[in-house]
């Protein structure tokens, strides 16, 4: 990783969310209540279109540098773990990309988040418990109910024997309106007992 990119990913300036000293009630748990039941979430920083944070990010998805998210990964466990986020977690899944997303880009940005958490936490990563199964763009230039329609059965839960009892941390690199995790999150709650928590790099409040 170069020096600049080092920098970019450790920027301690990065307007944190806060988010983890009251992860049962913050705002963004408040977007999955009523839709999915959540033990607890946060987000390490606010995300914000033609920002530091923007800017950061699509270097991580974009811009060939999957370092990145391993890097903030750390940095979110090594902060977070004052606060014990981590309690009570026993595995770790990434939202998952399509095959086709993942053959242009090279790598999954949430599951380089989850590498840099879990070598931290020692928390498993289950990497085949769910998968992306229908792809239609981006999220990104959608409003709030297109990317309810545009991640709706997106996801199956490939083993639910796999999952039976555990505490999932769901982890995504930004939340926009909710819907993708919202969406995934309903496959792995077909698992036996199990609880699920969300985790992200960025929340984007006001998308």
């Amino acid at each position: 990783m170069s020096e600049e990119i080092l920098c970019g990913a450790c920027n301690l300036r990065l307007p944190r969310t806060g988010y983890v000293h009251s992860p049962y009630d913050n705002e963004l748990v408040r977007l999955f209540w009523g839709l999915i039941p959540i033990e607890k979430g946060a987000s390490l920083f606010f995300y914000k279109p033609h920002s530091d944070t923007s800017r950061l990010i699509y270097k991580l998805k974009y811009g060939h540098h999957p370092e990145i998210g391993e890097a903030l990964g750390r940095l979110i466990a090594d902060e977070f773990n004052v606060d014990q986020y981590f309690d009570g977690i026993t595995a770790i899944v990434a939202v998952p990309l399509a095959k086709q997303r993942l053959r242009e880009r090279g790598y999954n940005q949430s599951m380089e988040i989850a590498r840099g958490i879990s070598a931290v936490t020692g928390i498993p990563i289950l990497e085949k418990a769910l998968r992306r199964v229908t792809f239609h763009g981006s999220q990104t230039q959608k409003d709030h109910w297109q990317r309810n329609e545009n991640v709706e059965k997106a996801f199956r839960l490939t083993d639910s024997s796999s999952i039976a009892g555990l505490h999932i941390l769901l982890i995504d690199d930004i939340i926009t309106s909710g819907a993708t995790l919202v969406s995934a999150a309903q496959e792995l709650l077909k698992g036996e007992n199990v609880k699920l928590s969300v985790l992200s790099l960025g929340f984007a409040k006001n998308n």
